[in-house]
């Protein structure tokens, strides 16, 4: 490995020792776990040491800094200001929290053998995409947990060039802000709690997709209803004309909906209604739905028919009492592009360029910090982080990959001073 790989992998190794899932809690607790607590403390220790300036961590667990700018004396123009942002969570799929990350030096093709005492293996034949990084490194997991280059790999991509930077004063950009944020699996609670006059940019990135060369910078439109049922209860033996089964009721309301239009029946942009959840007991039904488009309009055409169901289901029930909740969770990137800040977009593919990679763009089935970000009138878009298999025991991360994500990072910073 080269200088910068060394750095960018010991520094991963060491953020992924630090056990930061979150949990799902509806955004009862921000941050959700103590781990991320410890993850932002490191940072912000580091920031600090780095020379970083106005460094806070919230109440809320978010770390905010900025990196002043440097130009030369002669430079009379106005440098954009530009964000980054990474999360402090990896994701909960029931596997260890503790991740012991391990590198396989120049990949052979061959089957990988993640852990010999349960005898995990990730064979070739089930991950043809390990074929494309023959003759790489990659840091694999041992088969008993996630990697969490899903979002520590950013986080080390951040560091490391917020410490290239600091060291070099031949490096001239303008200022940089961070914001290391906690929950964004579980809902971006994180992000949604931020203090944004601690982060006035111009534009900000997120460093949190896949493979290289992806780009996002379209996302869903995302939210979520809650339906309350409240039935009658009676006994068995005399609930003639008296009972009102919630339950039914709940299963009533969820048949309204297409069954076409669901997570397992649509790809790319199109967008759903999913029943993530029905909870009932003789007094009381809950259903969850989740409202995805990348549509504004049609979006906004599905919360309608929600209440629509809503009313139809009252009209049947009578006497049952339903209430219902429908928030707005992130809305989609694309939305606040606007001709004044689509430079943001644009550095991506003239960095992409000048590093010779390929770009991939997404429309992504789902959102990032960025996806709420962009609301708050920041536009935020997303590129590559170089893993793959995210929330997999199977996640990998090639080295050479991470380091051109890297790559991106200090390009674009060199293009917003170039201008």
């Amino acid at each position: 490995m080269n200088t910068i790989q060394c750095q960018l992998t010991e520094r991963f190794f060491r953020y992924v020792s630090i056990p930061s899932q979150s949990c799902s809690n509806g955004g009862i607790q921000v941050p959700s776990t103590e781990g991320q607590w410890d993850m932002a403390r490191l940072l912000q220790k580091e920031c600090t040491m780095l020379g970083l300036v106005d460094v806070a961590l919230s109440p809320t667990c978010v770390l905010t800094g900025k990196l002043p700018a440097r130009l030369p004396q002669e430079c009379d123009r106005q440098i954009p200001s530009v964000g980054f942002i990474a999360h402090l969570d990896t994701v909960d799929v029931c596997l260890s929290p503790e991740i012991h990350p391990q590198v396989v030096t120049e990949y052979d093709g061959g089957d990988i053998l993640l852990n010999s005492a349960p005898h995990i293996v990730m064979a070739a034949v089930e991950h043809p995409e390990l074929q494309k990084y023959r003759g790489n490194d990659l840091i694999v997991t041992d088969g008993t947990s996630v990697l969490g280059a899903d979002n520590k790999a950013a986080i080390a991509n951040i560091m490391t060039a917020l410490s290239v930077l600091a060291a070099d004063e031949s490096l001239y950009h303008g200022d940089i802000y961070v914001a290391f944020v906690p929950d964004e699996e579980c809902g971006l609670y994180g992000s949604k709690s931020m203090d944004f006059s601690k982060f006035p940019v111009d534009f900000a990135y997120t460093i949190d997709s896949c493979e290289e060369g992806e780009v996002i910078y379209e996302t869903f439109n995302a939210g979520h209803a809650a339906v309350t049922i409240e039935g009658v209860s009676a006994h068995p033996m005399n609930a003639k004309g008296v009972l009102v089964n919630p339950t039914l009721a709940a299963v009533d309301f969820v048949n309204m909906f297409d069954r076409r239009d669901t997570p397992e029946h649509t790809e790319g942009k199109e967008g759903y209604i999913w029943c993530q959840s029905i909870c009932s007991n003789q007094s009381q039904a809950t259903v969850n739905l989740n409202i995805r488009d990348h549509d504004k309009e049609i979006y906004r055409k599905r919360k309608r028919c929600i209440v629509e169901n809503i009313e139809k289901l009252r009209a049947a029930n009578p006497r049952a009492h339903i209430t219902y909740t429908i928030e707005d969770i992130y809305g989609n990137i694309a939305d606040a592009v606007t001709p004044d800040n689509r430079k943001a977009i644009d550095y991506i593919y003239t960095a992409m360029q000048r590093l010779n990679i390929k770009p991939h763009t997404i429309a992504m089935r789902g959102g990032t910090d960025g996806s709420f970000v962009s609301t708050r009138g920041i536009l935020t878009p997303n590129y590559f982080t170089g893993g793959l298999n995210f929330h997999s025991r199977f996640e990998f991360l090639p080295v050479q990959s991470f380091e051109k994500s890297y790559d991106m990072t200090m390009a674009i910073i060199a293009l917003i001073y170039e201008g």
